[in-house]
């Protein structure tokens, strides 16, 4: 019979051990500034460990009308920051009658995640807009690091996604070819990694804002399509 401990204030016995819970995350979220604009690419696949949890997920969140940010990690972890920026960023426009820049963005996000360094987030977000300054793309993780960089990608198959983005990628491309890039960067990322997959989600940020390109399944014609790709 199993009786209440009111030592542990539980079930459990007072030498029980407990282990913390493993959890794996896994994802392909990417990013890149070309003559175009500003490409974003990311797949829509939530791993629960071994398990799929969903394809469906949408992995940028749209902060405002000239700010995105990517998902990787934790879900829970990166909406609620993410949101709670998106928050912070209206209000600042409202105070200041004019949008928050990128680096002021990502430095308000990486500020509030460092409070909570070593507690057990877990997030690896891109936040990428277009303010005065130009384009910008800045990466923030749960360990409060901040970093500026022109392209990069994030999640478990990023190392594939490197792969197609280190021998593609020109800064004279047009639209049409960095689009392209970054399917076959999240496609090469999805048939090698188990964790990535479901969807290729693709945005465009520009001067203007951003746009959502289109979003496609990764199915037998994406692979018919880039797996013979020469």
């Amino acid at each position: 019979m199993v009786k209440f401990n009111n030592e542990t204030n539980n079930f459990f016995p007072s030498n029980y051990l407990f282990e913390p819970i493993k959890f794996s995350h896994g994802t392909t979220t990417l990013a890149f500034i070309c003559r175009a604009g500003i490409v974003v690419a990311v797949d829509s696949r939530a791993s629960i460990g071994k398990f799929i949890g969903s394809n469906t997920v949408e992995k940028v969140i749209e902060i405002n009308s000239f700010l995105l940010g990517t998902m990787a990690g934790g879900a829970a972890d990166c909406f609620f920051w993410e949101r709670n920026l998106s928050s912070l960023c209206t209000l600042y426009q409202l105070q200041n009658n004019q949008q928050v820049s990128v680096s002021g963005a990502s430095k308000l996000l990486a500020n509030m995640i460092y409070k909570y360094k070593g507690s057990g987030l877990s997030i690896g977000t891109i936040i990428i807009g277009w303010d005065q300054n130009g384009p910008g793309i800045y990466y923030i993780d749960s360990e409060g690091n901040r970093l500026k960089t022109k392209i990069i990608s994030v999640g478990s198959g990023s190392t594939y996604a490197y792969g197609i983005l280190d021998s593609s990628y020109r800064w004279g491309i047009s639209i049409e070819e960095a689009c392209d890039i970054a399917r076959r960067a999240i496609y090469q990322a999805a048939y090698k990694d188990p964790y990535s997959g479901g969807n290729m989600n693709i945005y465009l940020v520009r001067e203007e804002g951003w746009i959502r390109i289109n979003s496609d399944k990764i199915d037998f014609d994406i692979f018919n399509k880039y797996n013979n790709y020469k």
